[in-house]
């Protein structure tokens, strides 16, 4: 079977638009004729790629996948037209990250600092649930995916876990009155505390800890972005519980500081790949950065 591009187009205008008739018209084709092209992809796929819900389109699980294929699709015909405009063709590579959307901006940021420095590279970066990145990865709709949890392969996705950095995670808050050190765990009770929710591994060390400590603290906020989590530390007066990397310019500035370092709590970083026969020289390099100068946010050239 050869896949016909122009049903697929018009299913990934539908797809993306959600309404049927307001594609239609602006394809400036009738309802019924768009209509027939998408069922005519479906006899080909072998698969239902919409439900109707009231007056709304929703994507399958086969629509879902049909749609990061047709993505990758058109966003590469995109880039080959724009590459060969005017019968030049400038060798450009694109670089597509995606990051779980509760990862730290400040590890982000430092992960591609050295690609902002490369007139020849393009970055598109994406943000969402691991599930979603992963399916994206598979059909290659990005090159590599960042997270603070590993991915374990199985039979059916091959993917490659790779640990760039691994942080100590520490206790952090505006300079104290005090100038007595900070003492863990007797002072965690002297001050609210702000926390990752109870889905993070940071979590769920820090409570074990307390209970081998025995010690109770006070919560102000349960928060699983840590982009949120930085901006209520630098905001209240509570105390955070983070890797420093998402403070790290709070840290600098003396907005924030250090108040301890909690003893065997890490976060790890990973950068999850799936197996390729081509894989950009770009990306390994990446790779084999020092983990120092990913935590850091060094611009090592490449």
């Amino acid at each position: 079977m050869r896949l016909n591009y122009h049903h697929l187009h018009y299913f990934w205008a539908v797809a993306k638009d959600g309404n049927l008739t307001r594609t239609a018209a602006h394809l400036h084709v009738s309802q019924s004729a768009l209509s027939a092209q998408i069922r005519s992809l479906e006899d080909d796929l072998g698969q239902a790629l919409f439900e109707r819900t009231g007056r709304s389109l929703q994507l399958t699980e086969a629509g879902r996948l049909a749609l990061t294929y047709a993505e990758t699709i058109f966003a590469a015909g995109n880039e080959l037209a724009a590459l060969m405009k005017g019968g030049e063709f400038r060798k450009r590579q694109t670089v597509r990250i995606g990051a779980v959307a509760t990862l730290s901006r400040n590890f982000q940021e430092n992960f591609v600092r050295p690609l902002l420095q490369m007139d020849d590279i393009e970055i598109v970066l994406q943000s969402g649930a691991l599930s979603d990145l992963l399916t994206r990865l598979s059909v290659h709709g990005i090159d590599l995916v960042l997270s603070n949890r590993r991915v374990h392969r199985d039979a059916t996705h091959p993917w490659q876990s790779h640990r760039i950095a691994r942080q100590p995670v520490s206790l952090v808050g505006k300079p104290r009155r005090s100038r007595r050190a900070f003492i863990f765990p007797v002072d965690l009770g002297s001050n609210p505390l702000l926390l990752p929710s109870m889905e993070s591994e940071i979590r769920a060390g820090f409570d074990q800890l307390c209970e081998q400590h025995r010690v109770s603290y006070r919560i102000l906020a349960e928060v699983d972005d840590m982009a949120m989590l930085r901006l209520l530390a630098r905001d209240t007066g509570a105390t955070a519980l983070v890797p420093t990397v998402v403070v790290q310019d709070e840290l600098k500035s003396g907005a924030l500081v250090e108040y301890c370092v909690v003893p065997q709590l890490f976060e790890d970083f990973y950068a999850i790949t799936v197996k390729r026969h081509f894989q950009s020289p770009i990306l390994r390099t990446l790779l084999r950065r020092r983990e120092d100068d990913v935590l850091s946010g060094v611009s090592v050239p490449l």
